[in-house]
């Protein structure tokens, strides 16, 4: 298949193992503040409620109802109210703290480098396409040695839109000089890296790592980033 050219990666849950990732920042946070302490003595429960919240502050975030810096202490503020504690200033430091660790961990998916390394044998122009914090998803792309093998990194703060909306993939096909035809996005998301594709008219691959069952038009749909050698 030698249609394509042009490769837009997403960054979170696709290549970066974000769930082994942020469970790791987040027990560095617990003990570095001495969480138990504070009456928090399950990290498990700790996690557990960390990301609850954080998945719905995220979806308000992408809606365009709070702002970066809302959610970043928001969602730790919201955690912490799960045991009583009603500190802002506490959920702020745990905030920047868990994005200080965060970008630190190496934890990658099965085949993520033999893939990016394949494609780079091929030809392809590989690039990035992320609702994620510029700073903090070029020092992961660093710590994992992945960086080198993207050409344009493409933030929702630069393209100063967020997936799936048209205009953040108008403007990485700009940036990169990539058209509709010669292009394809891979991403975990089906409703946002998907989607947003489709709605553009690029291809889509679906990285369905759990097998969920889910409706929606993707143009493949893989459960290992190692089935993509039969798409690319």
């Amino acid at each position: 298949m030698e249609k394509y050219k042009h490769i837009f990666w997403d960054l979170d849950h696709t290549l970066w193992d974000f769930e082994k990732n942020s469970v790791a920042a987040l027990q560095e946070v617990y003990h570095h503040f001495d969480l138990p302490s504070m009456g928090i003595p399950s990290f498990e429960e700790f996690n557990i409620n960390y990301h609850t919240h954080n998945d719905k502050y995220w979806e308000r975030f992408r809606k365009g109802f709070i702002t970066r810096e809302v959610m970043r202490w928001k969602r730790m503020y919201a955690t912490m109210l799960d045991y009583k504690i009603a500190n802002e200033k506490l959920a702020s430091e745990l905030g920047e703290a868990y994005l200080q660790f965060l970008p630190q961990q190496t934890n990658v998916f099965a085949h993520a480098i033999d893939v990016l390394e394949y494609a780079e044998a091929k030809g392809y122009a590989q690039h990035i396409i992320t609702n994620g914090f510029e700073n903090t998803q070029i020092e992961k792309m660093t710590n994992t040695n992945m960086l080198r093998y993207f050409d344009v990194i493409i933030t929702s703060e630069k393209a100063m839109s967020m997936k799936p909306h048209k205009d953040i993939f108008n403007y990485a096909l700009l940036k990169t000089g990539a058209n509709l035809n010669n292009s394809i996005m891979i991403g975990d998301a089906l409703d946002v890296d998907v989607l947003g594709a489709v709605n553009v008219g690029m291809d889509a691959v679906w990285f369905n790592v759990h097998q969920h069952q889910k409706d929606g038009e993707r143009t493949f749909e893989i459960h290992s980033l190692d089935q993509l050698y039969k798409i690319i």
